[in-house]
């Protein structure tokens, strides 16, 4: 029996088996469709590779756990596909709200814009850059490179040799040690 004969049903099996093989038919057989599912859901070309990758990778782990509804595996790839994209868009719209304001640091232009208004920034934010200064050094160029410049997590991991995990676990207490300070301060 060929591969494109084979039912879903069957080449779930074998990928629950660690049939690499069956993972590669069903993404030949569903991935035209998981994708142009993901292009309704995803903004932009990179989130929907990997939206489409993440999917299938997902397929590919919980392949003995999976049910098929129907004789097809397409229904339960598309849920997971949905979910996948709405993970995503919500770990954008945490990361967003993580920046700055556009007002604050004046967005990631070229490099001399970024100087003039990093600096800019910096001098409206004065007070929180005092309490920056009393932080440990790895934790004061998270801040500095994070919460002041800007950069993306993953940048700012990779730049210090830390786990995005590790950084974004600084991050959160290094903004509560500051939101403490300004309380402290207003009162």
């Amino acid at each position: 029996m060929e591969e494109d004969d084979e039912s879903d049903a069957e080449l779930l099996g074998r990928l629950a088996g660690g049939d690499q093989q069956a993972l590669a038919t069903l993404f030949d057989r569903h991935a035209a469709a998981v994708t142009r599912y993901a292009w309704a859901l995803a903004p932009n070309r990179m989130d929907v590779e990997e939206i489409v990758q993440d999917t299938f990778l997902t397929a590919w782990r919980k392949s003995a756990e999976v049910t098929l509804p129907d004789v097809s595996l397409l229904p339960w790839l598309l849920v997971t596909c949905r979910n996948l994209a709405r993970n995503l868009a919500r770990k954008a719209q945490r990361h967003a709200a993580d920046a700055l304001p556009d007002d604050a640091a004046g967005g990631r232009g070229v490099a001399a814009g970024r100087d003039h208004t990093t600096e800019r920034a910096r001098e409206e934010l004065q007070w929180v850059l005092a309490e920056i200064d009393r932080l440990e050094p790895l934790d004061r160029r998270i801040c500095e490179l994070c919460l002041v410049e800007g950069h993306p997590y993953a940048e700012a991991a990779e730049r210090l040799g830390l786990t995005v995990g590790a950084l974004k676990q600084r991050v959160s207490r290094n903004r509560a040690r500051l939101r403490r300070a300004v309380t402290a301060d207003e009162n």
